[in-house]
């Protein structure tokens, strides 16, 4: 006998019309004494707004180590032809090598490092697996950028992540120049959630990860979102680190000045949010980039 587990959809997407609604879900879901490295304002911020900017998560002799572990992964001819890599639409340059931490022992000392799951594990209040990891390589005079968008909005569609349980992090290998393409987020927007219209094309991914189609918002609603939240955009040494919630409007520009933007990208899931059959998709997408191994980090 097969039993069919039915998962209440929260947050519908993809349909005929734009829909705009209150967010469900907690922002921060450990408790005032869930133990971690982040300090109780901090936590109490990035509630708030969605996001939180650490100077610097790792050192600068770790940044070394990471960005030459990078630069080996793209100048690698057996990562470039294989499917986890993205290239450029134009350059046909790498722009993203993603499962990373299981490419690469140095990528994945990393997720396991306490500065970086520690701090998942505290605004999540549980234990928490890897959704999504890669690189991202934007070298200067033209590297393009990632359109405005919600990460939970396509998870929750192609990857059917059920609720807003999953926090990103960012770090910095190079400088973010206020110049060079840097992430942009709306502070305050991750407590709505913005249903895209129009349905998912099958292997949508193929397409999305090079540019962004299905899953985009209205010129009309990211006015209105910008309008009342506005923009913030991240800057900061080669080392400093953003997190920011799943459901933050965020986005990057085109990169067209000599200075080169690279950043390792790190998605933990809570192991109580794990990943259902797609609420907006066809199929799934492959699990280099929404994964379906539920392992704990440890």
């Amino acid at each position: 006998m097969t039993v069919t587990t039915t998962v209440t959809d929260l947050y519908p997407s993809r349909g005929t019309t734009e829909v705009s609604v209150p967010r469900q879900d907690p922002v921060v879901w450990g408790s005032p004494d869930t133990p971690g490295p982040i300090a109780t304002a901090d936590l109490q911020a990035y509630e708030r707004d969605g996001f939180l900017a650490v100077d610097q998560l790792i050192t600068p002799d770790e940044v070394e180590v990471y960005r030459r572990e990078l630069d080996r992964l793209v100048a690698d001819p057996a990562i470039r032809a294989d499917e986890r890599s993205i290239v450029e639409p134009k350059s046909k340059e790498i722009r993203s090598v993603f499962e990373v931490h299981k490419i690469s022992e140095v990528f994945a000392r990393l997720v396991r490092d306490e500065r970086v799951v520690g701090r998942a594990r505290q605004i999540l209040g549980s234990d928490v697996y890897v959704h999504q990891s890669r690189i991202n390589v934007k070298p200067g005079f033209g590297a393009s950028g990632f359109y405005w968008h919600s990460d939970f909005e396509t998870w929750h569609a192609e990857d059917g992540l059920p609720n807003m349980r999953t926090v990103s992090v960012s770090i910095a290998l190079t400088e973010n120049h206020d110049t060079n393409g840097g992430l942009m987020i709306m502070p305050g927007s991750h407590r709505t959630f913005l249903g895209c219209a129009g349905a998912t094309p099958k292997d949508n991914y193929k397409k999305s990860l090079q540019m962004q189609d299905a899953g985009t918002p209205s010129d009309e609603a990211l006015t209105e979102m910008a309008s009342l939240y506005g923009v913030k955009l991240f800057t900061g040494k080669a080392g400093s680190a953003t997190w920011f919630d799943c459901n933050c409007m965020h986005g990057s520009g085109d990169n067209i000045t000599p200075f080169p933007r690279s950043n390792v990208f790190i998605v933990f899931n809570s192991v109580e949010n794990a990943a259902v059959e797609p609420f907006a998709a066809p199929v799934r997408r492959p699990e280099f980039i929404g994964a379906r191994d539920f392992t704990p980090v440890r």
